[in-house]
């Protein structure tokens, strides 16, 4: 229990450095495409107009180039994503490893900080964010009409985009058939300090996400204490312990902050994930966990559990 509570403290530091109702109401607008633009052969940028978030919001797709149906992997970003792309095509080569797989890989583009949640109430830093209604309710029919989708589902992230993955399938799970957690910790209730620190290290009002830590809330957003709702899906989880690996040897502008930050911040993870794992042990549900004895915080790590993943995450939805 002390070492828990370590791990997950120093988890917590680690972060936080890097009117009247109307007796009727008309129907809710739609969520609608504004336009698509094709970036390749295998990449589109679609931009939709998003009732939920009141704004118009950027994904990009990896499609097969030529037409078929297929289901759909949603990867979701970290705590800081990329601009104007997600860090999955910015950092690693995922655009390249799915260009022969038969699927659509939907890349969020945004949401820093957002745990890809819906906040209770709009955030003075970040405006209103409505990503599960986005991601779960808006945005997969225009995909699968859009892209030839099946109307099969995955969804995983790396980091709060993996916590996030957990939480959104935990909550939608007629949605999803596999979730996948790169260096992700799906127990918020054990992450709680990482994760309000997190949000106000970037400038927003973690109380304005899921309101104050320990009311119905949290817990309804507690993929550890809905993880009976994950029963029957195929279960993916990595983590390295943040002792440098092959990765630390490369000469890289990020090599200090890999090492430095990305290795404590990998220490509370591990403890995480071994906690959500002995928590689905105890409910005789089945899950992958892959276990690095070395591995950072870090892009390398993720690109090279990205691939191993695959074979798990793929096969669950026939790609």
């Amino acid at each position: 229990m002390r070492r828990t509570r370590v791990a997950v403290a120093v988890l917590a530091v680690a972060i936080a450095v890097l009117g009247p109702l109307a007796a009727t109401r008309a129907p809710a607008a739609a969520a609608q495409i504004v336009r698509i633009d094709s970036l390749s052969p295998t990449r589109s940028s679609v931009f939709i107009d998003s009732p939920a978030m009141g704004r118009t919001v950027q994904v990009q797709v990896l499609h097969p180039a030529s037409g078929g149906a297929r289901p759909a992997y949603y990867l979701l970003d970290g705590l800081d994503p990329g601009v104007g792309q997600s860090t999955w095509t910015n950092a690693t080569d995922a655009e390249e490893f799915f260009r022969s797989k038969n699927v659509n890989v939907v890349l969020p583009v945004g949401g820093q900080a957002s745990y890809y949640t819906d906040w209770q109430q709009d955030d003075p830093r970040f405006g209103r964010y409505k990503w599960e209604t986005f991601l779960t309710r808006e945005l997969p029919p225009l995909i699968d009409e859009n892209f030839d989708g099946n109307g099969v589902n995955a969804i995983g992230g790396l980091s709060m985009g993996g916590t996030a993955a957990f939480v959104l399938a935990a909550r939608n799970p007629h949605l999803y058939k596999a979730i996948a957690g790169y260096s992700a910790c799906p127990d918020t209730g054990l992450a709680t300090g990482g994760v309000m620190f997190s949000i106000a290290n970037r400038g927003g009002n973690p109380i304005n996400m899921w309101g104050a830590p320990g009311t119905d809330a949290w817990a309804e957003h507690d993929p550890s204490l809905l993880a009976e709702r994950l029963r029957g899906k195929t279960i993916y989880l990595s983590t390295g312990t943040g002792v440098p690996g092959p990765h630390e040897a490369e000469i890289k502008p990020q090599l200090a902050e890999n090492i430095f930050l990305g290795g404590p911040v990998e220490v509370g993870i591990n403890t995480c994930v071994i906690a959500f794992e002995r928590r689905l042990r105890s409910l005789a549900i089945p899950a992958r966990i892959d276990y690095s004895p070395v591995g950072t915080h870090s892009w390398s790590y993720w690109q090279d559990t990205l691939h191993a993943s695959w074979p798990t995450i793929g096969s669950a939805i026939g790609a």
